[in-house]
Formats: C-alpha cells, sequence, structure tokens
C-alpha cells in the first residue's frame, strides 16, 4: 500500500523562500492493523541546513501526530534515531538534507525512509531492540576484575588504551548488526555491535575476562558467523571499524590473543 498525502492543512509554518520541496516515503505499521501496512508519502519543505529528523518532526507536528519514531538527543550520540534512510543505515540526526538535496533545486526527490531490518517492528519506524540487547548482555560488557576493590584508579599506559580506542566509541544504535545480512537470516547471530563491545574489554589490560568472553563467542553464534561483506563498518556513524574489530577477536582466537 502506498498513500500520499497533500500538506492542505492551513495551520502550517511559512516554507522559506530557499528552501526545496522533497517527498518522504515513510513506511507505517499498525499493530492494530497490520494489513494497511505499507508506504505513506509526505511533501515536505527541507533547507539544507536540516537534518533529517527536522523533516520527520515536521510531518509528526503539522501533517500526522501518529508517526512513530525514536529519537532523542539529536546530536549523533544517544543513537536512538536509526533507520533505513534510501537503503542505507543511518541516524536521522546526522544526515543533513544538504547530501541528500539536488543541486538543481527544480529537481523532484523523493527519500525512502524504513525501520532497520532484523528486529520485530513494533509500530511505523520502531523495533523491538530487546533481541539487540541481549546479545550485548550475553558478552558480558563490563570491566571483570578478581580481589579486593582498588582504593585508587587503574592505571594503564596510553598505549595499552589506545588499543581499544575506536570500540569504545559504539553508541548502541544497531545500524551495524541490522545492516549484517548474517542477522537478518540468523537472528541468534551475536551480530557487530556485541562482538565490537566485547573486544573493547577483551583488548582492555585491565580486564581478567578475557578468556570467559571469548569461550562466549567462539560458539556456533559468535564471530565465525561473521562473513566480512563491510557492510557493519559503511554503517557506523561513529567510524568504527567493525569488520576489523571482528577479524581482531577472531585472531584472538585463533592465536590465544
Amino acid at each position: 500500500m502506498t498513500v500520499t498525502v497533500e500538506n492542505n492543512a492551513t495551520n502550517l509554518p511559512p516554507v522559506p523562500p530557499e528552501a526545496t520541496m522533497v517527498t518522504l516515503k515513510i513506511y507505517r505499521f499498525n499493530p492494530e492493523n497490520p494489513d494497511a501496512q505499507g508506504f505513506e508519502s509526505f511533501r515536505v519543505p527541507a533547507l539544507p541546513s536540516d537534518r533529517l529528523l527536522s523533516l520527520l518532526l515536521y510531518v509528526k507536528g503539522y501533517l500526522d501526530g501518529t508517526l512513530t519514531f525514536r529519537r532523542s538527543c539529536a546530536h549523533g550520540i544517544c543513537g536512538s534515531d536509526a533507520m533505513r534512510i534510501n537503503g542505507v543505515n543511518r541516524l536521522a540526526c546526522k544526515l543533513l538534507m544538504k547530501d541528500l538535496l539536488p543541486k538543481d533545486t527544480s529537481k523532484e526527490i523523493t527519500i525512502t525512509i524504513e525501520p532497520i531490518k532484523g528486529l520485530p517492528v513494533e509500530k511505523d519506524l520502531v523495533v523491538d531492540m530487546e533481541p539487540f540487547f541481549d546479545a550485548f548482555r550475553a558478552v558480558k560488557p563490563f570491566l571483570i576484575t578478581s580481589g579486593n576493590e582498588p582504593s585508587r584508579e587503574y592505571i594503564q599506559s596510553q598505549a595499552d588504551r589506545a588499543r581499544f580506542d575506536d570500540t569504545t566509541k559504539c553508541i548502541l544504535c544497531a545500524c551495524c548488526t541490522t545492516s549484517c545480512p548474517v542477522f537478518w537470516t540468523e537472528g541468534s547471530y551475536y551480530g557487530p555491535a556485541a562482538i565490537v563491545n566485547a573486544h573493547r574489554f577483551i583488548f582492555d589490560s585491565r580486564d581478567e575476562g578475557t578468556i570467559e568472553r571469548l569461550d562466549i563467542l567462539n560458539d556456533a553464534d559468535g564471530v565465525w558467523r561473521c562473513r566480512t561483506t563491510f557492510n557493519c563498518t559503511d554503517a557506523c556513524p561513529r567510524g568504527i571499524q567493525v569488520t576489523q574489530a571482528i577479524q581482531e577477536v577472531k585472531r584472538a582466537l585463533m592465536f590465544s590473543r
């Protein structure tokens, strides 16, 4: 089903003269009426400085208040607003319209927006994140130490800290995991984000849970499911070298770290 919504409302804010009218083609799903799922199109004004999230907020605020999506900080930190934008996983708050708008403003542009794949859709662009967080929790993403509680901070060299710096940047947006074809078809696969967060502690010189985490990732749902397609690295909004981190965990398993 595809529906087009015309902007006939009289209470819309004035359109800036430098704005370009774009069509947002948004996937809609209501669990109370699942047979009506499909795409709905909205015509909205866009400035080059707008984020895609701004356009979604325009739709929800002025055209259709039932549109449902997650968002929070709007600055690419919380990871709440991950969605498929023109077939690619992105954070709506980080994607600037200047990177999507055509140079010729007279040309029509349609932006397709869908929920991230591989997780159950709850409503419109909102998915159930619990399977994702179950995998995250399963790899024990916290510092494991033994002995008495320290009376001062753990000392670590700059070189030791740099060893896992890249994987500390994860914001758990699920862009990488839900871009993975293996995760789409093998729902039990831990997925790239869980492995990235395991990597962050496996290579932390202060941690004592490395063997335990490697044992977890060595099972049928662990790192060996990765097919090295690089989708995860391409999708990461923080620029983490996700595929490299997965390969480093594989090497740690093969060569005892």
